[in-house]
């Protein structure tokens, strides 16, 4: 069979023709490479191959190069740049002799094979005459082709590579992309790959931004674009001013006010929806950098600093134009638009919130009047339109300002979730929702309470999207009025909702008997059921206890019928809803603590059934090991009968390197039974100190579970103490080892990752010190303690002190001077750092400064 007739078969409708197919083309990639990519290289240059044969040769050669898994990225790009030199140069050679195409379609499959192979060979510094190639391309001016298939291939490298590898060759690309989007280019199709290409390299022409004769000229062109023939164009250069804004904010003052401001303006007003989105998005850009830059300024001025760049107004200079256009694109609303559906209504609404977190106070008054005008009106588009407004505006303005309005407008609102037309019920739940999250001290328990709720509990029986907004809407009344009234501060509140907690749980149990999910309204009412344990008062305790019970009733259902489960969408159902059982099972458990030991048994029963059913891959794996948790919490020493049927289950779980998330769950889970059992887990240590040991030395685990794993040698130690001394010195070594790490300041990722890494290390330290002090072992520290304080120095010595590190640090200090109360470190707590740390008047949190002084008394009485 013929590589044509092989590529074909690929397309095949018959699927046996195209696994087949596929199948031997993998095969010929592993066993003959270097031939397999002649193969397809020929194949796509062929001007006399049909169109869609060429194309699967083009996405075969680009997925032969480029992968989205970094590891199998390094495969593949070490691959590639192993073939001999003649190969590669006829691959490039083929591709790029097919960007001129007499067929566009060929063109840029080809830009795709160009742009992946550039991806692998620039950053090795290979390749270097490519830019220079395509340049002369785009300067072609016969071939209008080649022309738009060049640019289209700069757009993709600019897009796949490091902005730094380019940043050399920037003024050529950039001189090149900006001469094809010019208004003088006679093509569309030219115009319109070039100004992809400008937003693509957009990130790299920094230093072109910085001059301001070459800005000038970039803007110019870039604004004339957005008022080109062809709507495309447009749509591509208001995309360009999006991405302009959020890169060059601080060099648009000028622009706004020349052009930007009535171009976005007309632009959101655009017959075709394409264009108004991407000038919505503008002004959603503006309000987004502003709402930042306004968080930094106050940061700043906190620490009684100069914010390093001020907001430039903008938005609210804009303001008398911008509202009255946003406001008209929310009466945009089309009929039956699906909920994912992007419109300009829904970009109108979104970009009205931001500007109202942009302006606050002042987006109030050119608001309320389009609300008071539309909210009777008898077109649903107005109602609709007012409501979402009046929700819009909701966070942003100073509360005082709201209160007054959300008072007057509830009673309204209200009445309006029984509304003739859905969207305007949906919206109107959405607006409750906003303010029982955002303005809770609004609603009169009184006054409002009972209405409010019976509207969002009938609201249940609606559609799937009023559904979800009613069980959001209750979720967000649980958790804002649980902060207001807390029993353990003061027991003789009563939280206003207790009496409703009844006929809410049964509504919420209600809406989740369904067999849909649709619009998640299932998932939301179990969250919002989740948030009403959370807020349980000891009044409605035996609601609690009622809902636990249906719960576990539902779980054994779901066991029972586990073996009728045939196609993968049933399967995903059942995985999802007993994750949502597993936990509501969570928080009950929490809730009640103790309260839950008569249901212990048939918990953990339920929980191993689970687990077994599940299989290794499942999602609910995770949830279930949560609810193990929360239950060994809960019962504390009388989890430990549950320990040993459970435990070939953790270390399966602990096995799995390749799932973080399981494996951090679990691993957790050590740090729970240790907790729970105390000196009783020593005689499961052993086992958890060495498949904790064997995953720090895995290659596969990522990294951060690596840390929850120092963190965990801890809790170990804490619980058993001197019971900890076989696995010390090792333990200490480990530690000591991963303390080393520096982080490089160059790096962000790497200084967070160091800071967690040290937290973890310090969390470990702290249990390992606090599990030996005061016991007969002690002295075992005495040879760890420079190791130990080294590290606390390190920490301290930071330009960027986390918080949470110094908290640590002087914690740990203390609880080592307490250690050793007469002398027996003395020399050590007397270096200078730690005597100059301990009588520091740095600013730091009131729990901070409470533990610094601490162990400043405890270092007193040590060296004394």
């Amino acid at each position: 069979m013929d590589a044509t007739e092989l590529l074909a078969n690929t397309l095949s409708p018959d699927a046996n023709t195209r696994q087949d197919a596929t199948q031997k083309l993998e095969t010929a990639s592993r066993e003959n490479y270097p031939e397999y990519m002649l193969m397809l290289s020929s194949v796509l240059v062929n001007e006399n191959t049909p169109l869609h044969i060429r194309n699967a040769a083009g996405l075969a050669l680009k997925n032969a190069l480029s992968a989205r898994e970094a590891a199998r990225q390094t495969e593949y790009s070490t691959r590639w740049l192993a073939l001999n030199d003649d190969v590669k140069s006829k691959i490039k050679q083929d591709a790029l002799m097919t960007l001129g195409s007499p067929s566009a379609k060929a063109g840029n499959f080809a830009s795709q094979v160009v742009s992946a192979i550039a991806a692998v060979e620039l950053p090795e510094g290979r390749w270097n005459d490519l830019i220079e190639v395509l340049l002369g391309f785009v300067n072609n001016e016969q071939n209008t082709n080649l022309k738009v298939a060049t640019l289209q291939t700069i757009g993709f490298i600019c897009e796949a590579i490091k902005p730094e590898i380019l940043s050399l060759r920037a003024n050529e690309i950039l001189t090149a992309v900006i001469h094809g989007a010019r208004k003088e280019e006679p093509s569309a199709e030219v115009q319109l790959a070039a100004i992809h290409a400008l937003y693509n390299s957009l990130e790299f022409v920094r230093e072109n931004f910085e001059r301001e004769g070459e800005r000038n000229y970039i803007m110019q062109v870039v604004c004339e674009a957005t008022q080109n023939a062809s709507v495309n164009v447009q749509v591509g250069a208001f995309e360009c001013l999006v991405r302009i804004m959020s890169l060059y904010y601080d060099k648009m003052a000028l622009y706004m006010e020349q052009a930007l401001f009535g171009l976005t303006v007309v632009g959101m007003k655009h017959p075709d929806e394409r264009v108004a989105l991407q000038a919505i998005e503008f002004w959603s850009t503006v309000c987004e950098e502003e709402i930042e830059l306004t968080l930094e300024a106050q940061e700043a001025a906190d620490y009684g600093e100069t914010p390093e760049q001020v907001s430039r107004d903008f938005a609210k200079i804009a303001l008398p134009e911008i509202v009255p256009v946003l406001l008209m694109l929310l009466t945009k609303q089309e009929e039956d638009a699906e909920e994912d559906e992007w419109n300009v209504s829904m970009a109108g609404a979104t970009a009205l919130s931001l500007l109202a977190g942009a302006v606050q106070d002042a987006i109030v008054a050119p608001v309320i009047p389009f609300i008071e005008g539309n909210i009777k009106a008898e077109d649903w588009h107005n109602r609709e339109a007012a409501v979402m407004a009046f929700g819009s505006i909701l966070e942003g303005p100073d509360p005082n300002v709201l209160t007054p309005l959300v008072n007057q407008a509830l009673p309204l609102l209200i009445a309006m979730m029984s509304d003739s037309n859905v969207q305007v019920k949906d919206t109107t739940a959405w607006t409750l929702g906003r303010i029982c999250d955002t303005l809770i001290d609004t609603i009169k328990p009184d006054v409002h309470l009972h209405p409010l709720i019976e509207s969002l509990v009938t609201g249940l029986n609606d559609s799937p999207r009023i559904i979800t907004n009613c069980c959001w809407a209750l979720m967000n009344l649980a958790e804002q009025i649980g902060m207001m009234y807390d029993p353990e501060s003061d027991p003789t509140q009563i939280n206003p909702l207790g009496k409703y907690y009844e006929p809410v749980m049964a509504a919420l149990l209600r809406v989740t008997e369904s067999g849909s999910n649709e619009a998640n309204f299932r998932t939301a009412a179990y969250e919002a059921i989740v948030a009403y344990v959370n807020g349980a008062t000891p009044d409605v305790i035996p609601v609690i206890q009622n809902t636990v019970v249906t719960i576990l009733q539902r779980m054994e259902h779901l066991l029972s019928i586990h073996n009728q489960i045939l196609g993968v969408d049933d399967r995903n159902n059942w995985n999802e809803l007993q994750g949502n059982l597993c936990n509501v099972v969570t928080h009950v458990t929490r809730k009640l603590g103790s309260g839950i030991q008569p249901l212990g048994d048939r918990i953990m029963t339920l929980i191993l059934q689970l687990i077994q059913s599940a299989g290794r891959t499942s999602t609910v794996l995770e949830d279930a090991f949560l609810a193990t948790g929360a239950l060994c919490g809960a019962l504390e020493s009388a989890f430990g009968p549950y320990i040993q049927p459970f435990l070939p289950y953790l270390y399966a779980a602990l096995k799995s390197h390749e799932d973080a998330q399981l494996c951090t769950v679990a691993v957790g889970l050590i740090g729970d039974i240790s907790r729970a059992l105390g000196d009783q887990s020593a005689q499961f240590a052993g086992s958890f100190m060495t498949v904790l040991l064997e995953n720090l030395q895995s290659d596969v685990l990522n990294r951060n579970v690596k840390i929850t794993i120092l963190s965990t040698f801890g809790d170990i130690a804490l619980a058993i103490g001197p019971a900890f001394e076989p696995y010390l010195a090792m333990t200490m070594d480990v530690l000591r080892q991963a303390g080393a790490v520096e982080p490089n300041p160059l790096d962000y990722d790497l200084v967070d990752y160091v800071a967690q890494l040290r937290e973890g290390i310090l969390e470990a330290y702290t249990g390992i010190v606090t599990g030996l002090k005061k016991t007969e072992r002690v002295n075992l520290l005495i040879n760890h303690v420079p190791s130990i304080l080294d590290l606390v120095q390190r920490c301290l010595a930071e330009d960027e002190r986390l918080d949470s590190l110094m908290r640590l640090s002087y914690g740990l200090i203390g609880d080592l001077a307490d250690c050793f109360p007469h002398g027996e470190i003395k020399a050590y707590l007397l270096q200078n750092w730690i005597v100059s740390e301990l009588r520091t008047k740095q600013r730091m949190p009131p729990e901070t400064k409470k533990t610094m002084r601490w162990a400043r008394e405890m270092v007193r009485i040590a060296t004394q």
